[in-house]
């Protein structure tokens, strides 16, 4: 492989490769566990709202936990945001 500018750059190049081509083995477990996190998340939501008018205590500690999955799954989202690496669009 010959390099036009010099060793740093093609140096450069090799690393940039071998991100993308960790982060395309990545983003498929990403959006896996974001798939199961939203799943769960919605029947900690449903459980909530059905348990609201008998249970308040479970309702509101259901609640609690949809909100924690919530946040795991905004950092997944962030994580996820574009879904491909640039150089490759």
């Amino acid at each position: 492989m010959t390099c036009l500018n010099g060793y740093f750059h093609c140096v450069t190049i090799i690393r940039s490769n071998k991100f993308i081509f960790s982060l395309m083995k990545t983003l498929p477990k990403i959006n896996e566990r974001q798939q199961k996190l939203q799943k769960r998340y919605k029947q900690l939501m449903e459980e909530a709202y059905n348990f609201r008018q008998t249970d308040s205590a479970i309702s509101d500690f259901s609640e609690f936990k949809a909100i924690k999955l919530l946040n795991k799954l905004n950092e997944l989202k962030f994580l996820n945001r574009d879904n491909a690496p640039r150089a490759l669009r």
